[in-house]
C-alpha cells in the first residue's frame, strides 16, 4: 500500500521540513526538505551513516572533513558516514535542496554550539 504524504503535514524545524522514514511504512530513508535565505544552514555536526545533498537551486558551500567546496544548483554531494559536515547559504538567493540521510531515523552528533 502506497504512502502518500503532504509536506505540509511534516515537521518544520527553521527552514527544512523533515520525513523520518519509520514513520511512514518503514522506508530506510530520512529526508530534510531545505529551503533556506542567505547566510542559513546547520552547525558542524556527522552522521554513522551516508548524507546525500541534492542542490537543486542556489549557491552553497559545503565542508565535508577537511575539504570546503562551493556547489551550485543541480550538483550533489555526498558527506560519508562519521564525517563532519556542515554547509552554509553562501548566495544572494534562496538555497533549496533535497537531503537525504541513508537511515530511517535522524542520528546526529552535533560538533558546534
Amino acid at each position: 500500500m502506497p504512502v502518500v504524504i503532504n509536506k505540509a503535514d511534516l515537521p518544520f524545524l527553521g527552514s527544512s521540513y523533515e520525513l523520518e522514514g519509520y514513520l511512514y511504512g518503514d522506508a530506510p530513508v530520512c529526508i530534510i526538505l531545505f529551503d533556506g535565505p542567505p547566510g542559513s544552514g546547520p552547525k558542524l555536526h556527522r552522521h554513522p551513516y551516508a548524507e546525500v545533498f541534492l542542490v537543486q537551486a542556489g549557491n552553497a558551500t559545503f565542508t565535508v572533513g577537511g575539504d570546503t567546496i562551493d556547489v551550485t544548483g543541480g550538483q550533489i554531494v555526498v558527506a560519508p558516514p562519521g564525517i563532519p559536515h556542515k554547509f552554509v547559504n553562501s548566495g544572494a538567493g534562496t538555497l533549496r535542496q533535497i537531503d537525504i540521510h541513508a537511515n530511517d531515523r535522524f542520528v546526529t552528533e552535533w560538533l558546534e554550539d
